[in-house]
């Protein structure tokens, strides 16, 4: 592929104001990595904007450092799409929403910040300012993987005024499936580091290697963090178990379920309709049941008579970066 068929990534640094004193100190200045396509500097086009956002643990600019040497890094992929005709040119925006905790959810929350105004409310009028948009929700689009999956059916339901089209692979839904599962591995490893949640955030962020097994339990309490925040508990959060027993507190769950897209989406239907698009998908293995979460979440779209495409294919969770072609294609033609 020659210069004349790449795009480039322009990486701005945003100050958020929004962000400023959040409660775990995290970083208000952060790099916004920006795809604009081939053609971008040569002519005074203006393009659509699909915003793309980075799952747990991960940040804008892991789209473009994808470990696998196989895989392609997401600039090149839009490269590869646009060249071949499969989308149209697309500004692609990758926000910076991780925290100390591992992320955001792409949610207000009064123990991590306000990471869904600093999406819709900074970065949206930053980059049309900045950059040659079509600024006007037609024309902007959401997708993600994994908790970018949830994010941007989180802000496509909640703020149709910005976003009029919505992608989500293998995204955090039905919350009874893909979270109660890990609430016993919580209490049990909070219990190995003095039975409180401060004991083992101390211990977590001491931890030279995060393992697999601290870091299924770290994102339970930053989901916790997003879900169901209390300044008056300890670290800001009403956790939804009991310690040292693990009992499930049904209030605080009730809140988690309330942030659930499947029970969002009744409450939203008039947001989903207005969608130009909606794609979804996830793995027939993935390991956090996703895939049930997307089946009964597309049950929920049918009954309230939305379109949408739901694709299912035979993989796991992880390792699925083949599988964004389809939402960026889905969406790209939509918003053009």
């Amino acid at each position: 592929m020659n210069a004349s068929t790449r795009g480039r990534i322009d990486v701005v640094q945003h100050s958020s104001q929004l962000l400023r004193n959040n409660p775990l100190a995290d970083p208000a200045d952060r790099d916004l990595y920006c795809y604009l396509p081939p053609g971008y500097d040569e002519s005074r086009q203006r393009y659509p904007v699909i915003y793309f956002l980075a799952g747990f643990t991960g940040r804008g600019k892991s789209h473009f450092q994808i470990p696998d040497p196989w895989a392609q890094p997401l600039d090149a992929r839009l490269d590869r799409l646009i060249a071949s005709g499969a989308l149209p040119p697309v500004i692609c925006v990758n926000p910076d929403c991780f925290t100390r905790f591992g992320g955001s959810q792409y949610a207000d929350s009064s123990a991590t910040g306000p990471y869904e105004r600093y999406v819709t409310d900074e970065l949206v009028p930053f980059v049309d300012a900045r950059f040659r948009t079509l600024a006007g929700r037609d024309h902007r689009g959401v997708t993600g993987k994994s908790s970018g999956g949830y994010g941007a059916l989180r802000l496509a339901m909640r703020h149709p005024d910005v976003f009029g089209a919505l992608g989500s692979h293998a995204g955090d839904a039905y919350f009874a499936y893909c979270y109660l599962p890990d609430f016993p591995k919580f209490v049990l490893e909070v219990g190995k580091h003095g039975g409180t949640v401060e004991g083992f955030w101390r211990w977590f962020e001491a931890l030279p290697k995060k393992t697999s097994e601290a870091l299924t339990a770290l994102n339970i309490l930053a989901m916790a963090a997003c879900y169901s925040p209390n300044p008056k508990e300890p670290l800001g959060i009403d956790l939804p178990v009991k310690l040292p027993s693990g009992d499930i507190r049904v209030d605080v769950w009730e809140r988690w379920v309330e942030n659930d897209p499947v029970h969002m989406a009744p409450r939203c239907a008039e947001a989903l309709r207005s969608m130009r698009a909606i794609f979804l998908d996830a793995g027939l293995r993935d390991e956090y049941n996703l895939q049930l979460g997307a089946r009964i979440l597309c049950e929920k779209f049918s009954g309230l008579g939305l379109s949408y495409t739901y694709e299912e294919f035979d993989d796991t969770h992880g390792g699925i970066v083949y599988r964004y072609d389809r939402s960026l294609v889905e969406l790209g033609k939509a918003l053009a």
